[in-house]
């Protein structure tokens, strides 16, 4: 049985990381005078994913460290996508403490489809960060 060309595209775009939604690219992660941003935070995600990676967003720098995310972004960040050649690692709990996820370079439009422990997702739960690049 062969599937329809339409239904493999669609297969297609959902199986592929980053392919989907409004997110950027991960290599579109640069600043205007073209150096390397490590990743960004959303705090808007949306069951359609052209509506994610939406809101206000979260810029991290290179070797950005943070046990303590701004008041305003902890437990806030619903999306992110992380630059080429980077790794995100994140922490559910201030001071680098609880849970812990390494988010590698892509594009990751949902993070309530990314699992932190038994009963929890990472959406709403980043707490603390670090980003690296090489």
């Amino acid at each position: 049985m062969s599937l329809p060309p339409l239904l493999l595209l669609a297969l297609a775009l959902v199986a592929a990381p980053g392919a989907r939604g409004a997110c950027p690219a991960p290599a579109d992660l640069k600043k205007e005078d073209g150096t390397r941003t490590c990743a960004k935070l959303y705090d808007k995600s949306d069951p359609y994913y052209d509506n994610c990676c939406a809101g206000a967003e979260l810029s991290l720098e290179p070797n950005t460290d943070l046990p303590y995310l701004p008041s305003n972004w902890a437990n806030t960040a619903s999306s992110l996508v992380v630059g080429q050649r980077c790794e995100l690692t994140v922490w559910s709990k201030k001071g680098k403490e609880g849970k812990t996820r390494k988010f590698s370079a892509g594009a990751y439009p949902r993070l309530e489809e990314y699992r932190r422990g038994l009963f929890g997702d990472w959406n709403n739960a980043i707490s603390a960060l670090y980003c690296k690049c090489s």
